[in-house]
């Protein structure tokens, strides 16, 4: 019987790390998170990671398993995602995948197409100009170095249009140039699950979350961040706003307001990119809806 991954996607806050630890203890096995912060060792509070309490209850990968030096590209979580499912299937026939990280989960079921490896000093110097002058800075530069991309309807993402620029200056082509769009073979099918809540439900949990966030010494832990605040894993919600405000740029009140607002704009952007996947099986963050459907699902399955 081919082996199956369970995914627990959906935004921010949503509820997804309670259900997926339900869920893996139910199934008896465990969990891989796919989340592009969650993994550095050096955040806990600003990425509401696992707690140690929840950590203990099921084997987790992918959690505080690397450093903020690390550059963790979404090719590097396919490979350490993929070892650690193989692993895991040696002794159980499912394993839980957990994330709001949309591009990994893609990565993991799809695979990516193969990108040159950019020069860090390239890519440090595209984050330099885009930091100095802006988003605008960055479309005008792609129109004159790569129009194809810039043709695209990407040009209102920075991280996506960064990327396109290091490709085009490191290899000479535009980056669609190695978008092939062929999905990888994988040793395991795929269920989906995605968990959503009403908008003002979800907006009213990000700020209570970012309150509690507060209350457990998230400052304390921006503080201990701060010489490594000008790599990519710190430039997220959370922290670069209370840079802000340790570097007197605000005050913490508006600090917190920032936060509060940005993590609803990224629970938005979230839900943009899983509504547009048709295999995602959409529930409230209830267990035993989900667990109903998955076992409907491996039941079909082991009909097969």
């Amino acid at each position: 019987m081919k082996k199956t991954i369970i995914i627990i996607a959906g935004p921010t806050a949503v509820g997804k790390t309670d259900l997926a630890i339900g869920l893996a203890k139910y199934l008896q096995t465990s969990i891989v998170s796919a989340d592009s912060r969650q993994c550095y060792k050096e955040l806990s509070i600003g990425v509401a990671a696992p707690r140690p309490e929840q950590l203990a209850m099921v084997p987790h990968a992918f959690i505080h398993s690397h450093s903020v030096m690390d550059a963790i590209t979404a090719v590097d979580f396919e490979q350490y995602a993929l070892s650690s499912l193989t692993q895991i299937f040696q002794t159980a026939d499912c394993a839980v995948v957990v994330g709001g990280t949309g591009l990994y989960l893609k990565a993991l079921v799809e695979g990516l197409d193969a990108i040159p490896p950019v020069p860090a000093i390239v890519r440090q110097q595209i984050i330099d100009s885009y930091e100095q002058l802006g988003i605008g800075w960055l479309q005008d530069t792609l129109q004159k170095e790569d129009p194809a991309y810039a043709a695209t309807k990407e040009m209102d993402n920075p991280q996506r249009m960064m990327r396109a620029l290091e490709v085009k200056r490191s290899s000479g082509e535009s980056i669609l140039s190695f978008q092939t769009h062929q999905k990888a073979q994988r040793p395991f099918d795929a269920i989906w699950v995605g968990l959503e809540l009403p908008r003002v439900v979800l907006n009213q949990r990000i700020d209570e979350r970012v309150d509690q966030m507060m209350r457990e010494g998230l400052l304390d832990e921006v503080k201990t961040c701060l010489p490594y605040q000008h790599t990519n894993a710190l430039q997220t919600v959370g922290y670069t706003e209370l840079f802000d405000y340790l570097q007197q740029q605000c005050s913490l009140d508006e600090a917190i307001a920032s936060i509060k607002t940005h993590t609803r704009q990224y629970a938005k952007r979230q839900m943009t990119w899983f509504k547009k996947n048709p295999s995602i099986q959409w529930f409230a963050p209830q267990m035993d809806e989900v667990k109903a459907f998955v076992d409907k699902e491996l039941a079909e399955r082991h009909k097969i």
